[in-house]
């Protein structure tokens, strides 16, 4: 057996503004709609072939899924990270689009990180190479 990422989950406050950010501003595609009730199985993915990973947009509705993502938000820490060509680039790039930086372009160990806001309750973390 070889396992291999399918799918990962970030818990969101809203499906519809987090299908918003992670589409118009972040440039990931739709990949999975399926209504479920009240809420969706959503999901997005960088790619629209079917074998990259795609993420998944979870409604947070659990309250250890909120109590998770405040109490990484309270202590700065990102929930995921992406990986960019270019860390700086994509920071002034994404400011200019209006999303909210909580950490600027630092250099960590061979790489270069910044961390946003995703407005869905989230920091997300960026990487690149240095």
């Amino acid at each position: 057996m070889r396992a291999r990422l399918h799918i990962t989950s970030v818990f969101v406050d809203d499906q519809a503004k987090a299908l918003a950010f992670y589409t118009e501003q972040l440039g990931f595609v739709p990949r999975t709609d399926v209504p479920l009730g009240s809420h969706r199985w959503l999901t997005v993915g960088d790619t629209t072939d079917g074998n990259a990973v795609e993420l998944l947009l979870e409604p947070d509705e659990h309250p250890a899924a909120k109590a998770f993502k405040s109490a990484l938000v309270a202590d700065g820490i990102p929930c995921t990270s992406f990986a960019v060509d270019d860390v700086t680039a994509a920071h002034a790039e994404l400011e200019q689009r209006g999303v909210r930086f909580t950490q600027a372009p630092t250099s960590m160990g061979g790489m270069v990180t910044a961390v946003l806001d995703d407005t869905c309750g989230n920091l997300i973390q960026l990487v690149s190479p240095q």
